[in-house]
């Protein structure tokens, strides 16, 4: 009976210790929380972009992996570029942005 309970315990630490490596964070994967706040992140800087009278949020595409912030899309000017930039550096979280935005 000992060895049964004790086959039965060391199944479950096993099994726990899976699923919590399982949600662990990964250079390639992102854990639960950090997901939330880069879609969090994401967020504030689509609005931050789209309360910015200059630019058109619809040619700009935001994605956050970890904190850096990847812009993308097709704008007017190289000025544009440097504000949408700006704007993105400006929101709380950010910790880097990627500019890979183009000139139409």
């Amino acid at each position: 009976m000992k060895q049964v309970s004790k086959l039965l315990s060391a199944i479950f630490l096993a099994a726990t210790l899976i699923s919590v490596v399982g949600c662990a964070s990964t250079p390639q994967k992102e854990g639960t929380a950090e997901y939330i706040d880069d879609s969090v992140i994401t967020t504030k800087v689509k609005a931050a972009i789209f309360n910015e009278p200059t630019l058109k949020v619809a040619e700009i595409n935001v994605e956050t992996f970890k904190g850096v912030v990847q812009l993308s899309g097709f704008v007017n000017s190289q000025g544009d570029i440097n504000k949408a930039v700006a704007v993105a550096r400006g929101v709380r979280g950010v910790i880097s942005v990627k500019n890979d935005m183009r000139l139409k």
